[in-house]
């Protein structure tokens, strides 16, 4: 909706963001022709999961922190286990460490291809939705469906089921899946690799509006392969860190204009910063296995990806990723290379802080948590990726709408729809930060 309160006065409202998860609003304001304010407002009541975890056993997390979000639960369970671990000086052996990296290449898999078909496509395809999108193109919307359900099989036959997991426990899993069950998902997995190769071709021929951002880019680098369910934390400016030192370098603050904290990198001092695809693309290029390698190199993306418009092919390249690395595991675990004694390693209690961080398909997801000698948690803290990216999605807006030509004569649907598109190259999980948009335009 659109009015005008008078002489120099111009409000646009726009009620809800569609095709993101969760609500919030957003206020730009102009005067005298330049963008003077932009507020990304998410007001969504806070959901207190830090306090609900308090006077918990350790034992509890993995569980409890899944229901932040039904798109990404495996992401709050191996972050929450990486912690309590971490404080209870466990290290799990190697095939907990693989059986939890599948697991998670289906969370991968399964959100990326929800985002880049069902809600940022329509975007660049010219449809509201993907109801309209799926009318004209069923096939383009098939392959997304069909690519989402593999990534479901596999969650449920790893995880027990594919939203909020019931399998995963602190040391490991209550039981490892079958030969027969990893031997059944793998021609799926294989039906998956062709349609995460199709999607990459698919989306790099998309019309791309040139927007190039300076964010530090902040993201997880493992000793070996590309980031998914470990590593340690590096940055665009060479500042990297241990996960465990996370809290001295990560300060979160209350905002005015909104319910979740915004994070931010030592002090600000470079300017907002940025978590998910792009940076972690940006940053372990390199690690990317030689399949999804081959298909970044043709759709075009070089070393670096600043266009924030281009992280859905960058998803498209980590589709094509988690699905090699799924099937690399399977095969692994089906030749014997890869073998449990025990789905599990014990987890006594002690007293001490841990920390954890594994990469969200949004980005880095952290945990602390700190325990008395019994177990009891005592303290839990969760930065989850789309807390951190407010920020960053703010400056973006910024710079888009002050470079949009004629904002004294506004073509505000186009302004609209470029605003709430931008803001979806994040795919931001508002209820995992706490919601989104109500676009206003205040011109005086």
């Amino acid at each position: 909706m659109s009015q005008r309160t008078g002489d120099g006065d111009h409000l646009i409202h726009v009620d809800t963001l569609a095709r993101v998860e969760g609500e919030g609003a957003m206020r730009i304001e102009v005067r005298d022709g330049r963008v003077s304010d932009v507020q990304l407002r998410i007001y969504e009541p806070p959901r207190f999961f830090e306090a609900l975890l308090r006077g918990r056993a350790w034992t509890e997390p993995p569980d409890i922190t899944a229901r932040i979000c039904g798109i990404c639960p495996v992401a709050y369970q191996v972050s929450a286990c990486w912690a309590i671990e971490d404080a209870c000086g466990v290290t799990v052996p190697e095939a907990v460490r693989a059986m939890r990296r599948l697991l998670y290449c289906g969370e991968w898999i399964e959100s990326h291809a929800l985002h880049v078909y069902l809600l940022h496509a329509p975007d660049f395809l010219g449809y509201d939705g993907a109801i309209d999108l799926a009318a004209d193109h069923p096939s383009v919307v098939e392959t997304g469906l069909r690519l989402k359900q593999a990534g479901n099989r596999l969650m449920t036959v790893v995880g027990g089921r594919s939203i909020h997991p019931i399998n995963v426990k602190v040391g490991g899993f209550h039981r490892m899946p079958r030969a027969d069950e990893l031997r059944g998902v793998r021609p799926v997995l294989e039906r998956a690799l062709e349609d995460a190769l199709a999607t990459v071709r698919l989306v790099s021929g998309f019309d791309f509006p040139h927007l190039e951002q300076p964010h530090e880019y902040v993201a997880l680098r493992p000793e070996a392969g590309y980031p998914i369910e470990d590593g340690r934390v590096v940055t665009s400016s060479g500042n990297g860190f241990d996960v465990r030192d996370f809290p001295a370098h990560l300060d979160e603050l209350q905002v005015p204009h909104s319910h979740a904290l915004h994070a931010r990198l030592d002090g600000g001092v470079r300017g907002p910063y940025v978590v998910g695809p792009l940076a972690r693309y940006t940053l372990n290029h390199d690690r990317l296995g030689a399949v999804a390698r081959d298909a970044a190199r043709e759709a075009g993306l070089g070393p670096a990806c600043r266009n924030p418009f281009r992280s859905i092919v960058v998803r498209a390249v980590e589709i094509v990723e988690a699905v090699s690395e799924a099937l690399r595991i399977v095969d692994a675990w089906l030749d014997g290379s890869l073998a449990a004694e025990a789905p599990a390693v014990p987890v006594p209690p002690r007293a001490g802080e841990g920390f954890g961080a594994s990469e969200a398909p949004r980005g880095i997801l952290f945990h602390r948590y700190v325990l008395d000698d019994a177990g009891t948690i005592l303290d839990a803290q969760i930065v989850p990726p789309t807390s951190q990216n407010q920020a960053g999605v703010e400056a973006d807006l910024r710079a888009l709408v002050g470079s949009w030509p004629d904002l004294d004569d506004l073509d505000e649907e186009a302004l609209r729809h470029r605003c709430e598109q931008a803001i979806r190259n994040y795919d931001p999980c508002i209820s995992c930060a706490t919601h989104f948009l109500d676009l206003t335009v205040d011109r005086s």
